[in-house]
């Protein structure tokens, strides 16, 4: 990409132009950018000529932005911030290879956290950023490159590496149901609970059955963690994945409440943006994801 050095003003006047926007006189942007008044309004005055434009209105102490400059003061905002970000990036990483992913609680914690440690070995120039998000999300508008996606292969624009089926027991704490249930229907006398992004599994679970056109509704959670926690502690019947509460069973906090695991709905897919050049931490990534699979399939 081409950059037109002419309107490409310095760091220092830029600075100066945002403290002056932020905090209203030159003597205050002075004070926080550790400058002379005098310095301030010489890189104010020196950003004006540049530009060809004026881009503030002085009034007796205080200085106003211009309408046009208020909106290029807010595109410099984001330009700064970007600058910055990537110098932290640059310095928590000074080998390169960042790779920001969006990963679900639930899945991050079980599956992912446990291995990332080998990856870590394999690949150390690469430094795995991970944030939480519930909900699929648009990459244009998220600073991700890449994300951990439960659903159907839903998600419009990226492309997909199934990393695990999901299976679902129906399950509650022993005191409630300390014997199994003689008929699955027996579930529609007792509480249940449900995940809210998932409010038709109770259905789907019931019309597996043989218990069909039912959609009973429960208390709504929005993560398994404390759904698990609320069925351990005898709130309700809960429909969990088995990878999460393997070690609840063992232990006999959950018991199963009727018949066995049921396919679940979706999957678990890394996903990410098809149409952006693949980075070599996210191809790095997949190649180790996609070895996982091979290895647990």
């Amino acid at each position: 990409m081409s950059i037109a050095r002419r309107y490409l003003p310095s760091i220092a006047a830029l600075t100066a132009l945002e403290a002056v926007a932020r905090l209203g006189t030159a003597s205050a942007a002075a004070e926080e950018l550790s400058l002379t008044q005098g310095a301030v309004s010489r890189q104010l005055r020196a950003l004006e000529d540049q530009l060809g434009v004026a881009l503030l209105i002085r009034e007796r102490q205080r200085l106003a932005l211009t309408p046009a400059a208020a909106d290029y003061v807010a595109e410099v905002r984001k330009a700064l911030g970007i600058l910055s970000s990537a110098a932290l990036t640059l310095k928590t990483n000074p080998r390169g290879g960042n790779l920001n992913l969006a990963i679900l609680p639930a899945f991050g914690m079980h599956w992912l956290a446990p291995r990332l440690a080998d990856f870590a070995a394999r690949h150390p120039e690469v430094s795995v950023n991970l944030s939480t998000r519930l909900r699929p999300f648009d990459f244009a508008t998220q600073p991700f490159d890449a994300a951990i996606h439960y659903g159907r292969r839903d998600w419009p624009g990226a492309a997909y590496l199934k990393l695990m089926e999901e299976e679902i027991l129906a399950v509650a704490a022993p005191a409630l149901v300390p014997r199994p249930l003689a008929a699955p229907q027996e579930v529609l006398r007792m509480p249940l609970l449900q995940l809210a992004s998932r409010t038709g599994d109770w259905g789907r679970w019931l019309a597996h059955h043989g218990v069909a056109g039912r959609r009973p509704g429960g208390m709504l959670f929005d993560q398994f963690a404390t759904m698990t926690q609320a069925a351990i502690h005898g709130l309700g019947l809960a429909l969990l994945p088995v990878f999460l509460i393997e070690r609840d069973l063992a232990e006999g906090r959950l018991v199963p409440v009727f018949g066995g695991p049921v396919r679940a709905l979706g999957s678990y897919y890394l996903v990410w943006p098809e149409d952006r050049p693949a980075r070599g931490p996210l191809e790095s990534f997949r190649a180790w994801a996609a070895e996982e699979v091979g290895r647990e399939r």
